[in-house]
C-alpha cells in the first residue's frame, strides 16, 4: 500500500512538472512576442519613412503583344496559378501533412500564391499604386502563412497554428499602412523577415522532417527575384530587348512554391532532429554523419558507455 502511495505521489510530480514546464515554455514565446512587437515600434520611431517611389511604375518592357500591354510582364504571372492550384490539391491529400496546422498554413500560402497571378497581372496591366495594392496583398498571404508553416515545423503545432491568423493580420494591414500612409516600413518587414529568418532558422533549428534543404532553394529563388527585380532594365539591355529583368523576377519567384511543393511531397517524418549546422559542424571534424551521438564529444562518449557497463554489472 505504501509503495502504490509513493508510486502515485511520483506520477503526480511528474505531471505537475510536465504542466510547470509548458507553462514556462508558453511564458517564454509570449515574452519572444512581446519583444517583437516592442522591436518593431522602435524600429518605427527611429527609423525614417520609406514612400513609395513613382518610378517604381516604370518597368523595362512596356511592349504590347496580343492586344495586352505589357504583355510579358502580365503574361509570366500564369505559373502561379498553375502552381498555387496543384498546390491546393496537395493540401487536400492527407498524407502530404501530419499535422492540422499545417493543412492551413499550406492552404494558405497556396491560396496566396494563386492570388498573386490575378493581383499582379491586374496591376501590370496599367501600372500604379492602386493596382499595386492587389499585387502585393496576395504576397502578404504568402509571406505570412509560409511563417507559420515554417514555426510549426521547427517549434510547435500549437504555436505556429495560433500565430497563422495574426501573420496574415500584420500583412493585410502592413499594406494598407502603406496606401493610406505612403510608407514601406511594414511591408518591407512583412516582407523580408521570412526571407531572413526562414534560411535561419533552417539552418540552425533541428528539422522535423527530411529533405529540409529545399528551403534554401526556395529562399535562393526569391533571392534571385529580388536582384533580376533590381537589374530591370539593365538585363533587358543586356537580352537584346528580349526579356527584362521584371520578367524573370516572375518566373524565379514563381519557383519558391515549386521548391516547398517538391518538399512536401518527398519528405518525410525525421527520424533523427539534427539541424545542418550540427551536420556542418560534424563535417569539418572529419567524420561522416552516421547518427546523434557523432554530436556528442568522444570523452563524454566513453564516460556513457561505462556508466552503462556498470549498470550491467549490477
Amino acid at each position: 500500500m505504501q509503495e502504490r502511495r509513493e508510486a502515485i505521489k511520483k506520477l503526480g510530480s511528474k505531471e505537475a512538472g510536465s504542466i510547470g514546464m509548458a507553462m514556462g515554455i508558453r511564458k517564454r514565446r509570449a515574452l519572444i512576442w512581446a519583444a517583437a512587437l516592442l522591436l518593431f515600434f522602435l524600429l518605427m520611431l527611429i527609423t525614417p519613412r520609406i514612400p513609395q517611389d513613382e518610378s517604381y511604375h516604370d518597368f523595362a518592357d512596356q511592349r504590347q503583344f496580343f492586344g495586352i500591354p505589357n504583355a510579358l510582364d502580365v503574361i509570366s504571372n500564369f505559373p502561379f496559378l498553375v502552381i498555387g492550384i496543384i498546390g491546393l490539391v496537395l493540401c487536400l491529400k492527407k498524407k502530404y501533412f501530419s499535422l492540422r496546422g499545417e493543412v492551413w498554413g499550406w492552404a494558405f500560402f497556396f491560396i496566396g500564391i494563386a492570388a498573386t497571378a490575378f493581383g499582379s497581372s491586374y496591376y501590370h496591366l496599367h501600372p500604379t499604386d492602386a493596382r499595386l495594392v492587389w499585387d502585393r496583398l496576395p504576397m502578404t498571404v504568402a509571406f505570412a502563412s509560409i511563417m507559420a508553416v515554417f514555426i510549426i515545423e521547427r517549434f510547435d503545432e500549437w504555436t505556429g497554428t495560433v500565430s497563422i491568423l495574426p501573420l496574415l493580420a500584420a500583412g493585410v494591414i502592413s499594406v494598407a499602412y502603406w496606401r493610406y500612409a505612403d510608407d514601406l516600413r511594414p511591408y518591407a518587414l512583412v516582407q523580408f523577415v521570412p526571407c531572413i529568418a526562414i534560411p535561419a532558422m533552417a539552418i540552425v533549428l533541428p528539422p522535423k522532417y527530411t529533405h529540409s534543404s529545399f528551403w534554401l532553394w526556395a529562399a535562393g529563388c526569391y533571392l534571385l527575384a529580388k536582384v533580376m527585380e533590381a537589374l530591370d532594365k539593365q538585363i533587358f539591355t543586356w537580352t537584346g530587348q528580349v526579356v527584362s529583368g521584371h520578367t524573370l523576377k516572375h518566373l524565379s519567384a514563381a519557383m519558391v512554391p515549386v521548391f516547398t511543393m517538391i518538399m512536401v511531397v518527398r519528405r518525410s517524418e525525421a527520424l533523427e532532429r539534427v539541424s545542418m549546422l550540427q551536420r556542418f559542424k560534424v563535417h569539418m571534424k572529419g567524420a561522416t554523419y552516421e547518427g546523434p551521438s557523432d554530436l556528442v564529444e568522444p570523452k563524454q562518449r566513453v564516460h556513457e558507455v561505462e556508466e552503462f557497463e556498470s549498470l550491467l554489472q549490477t
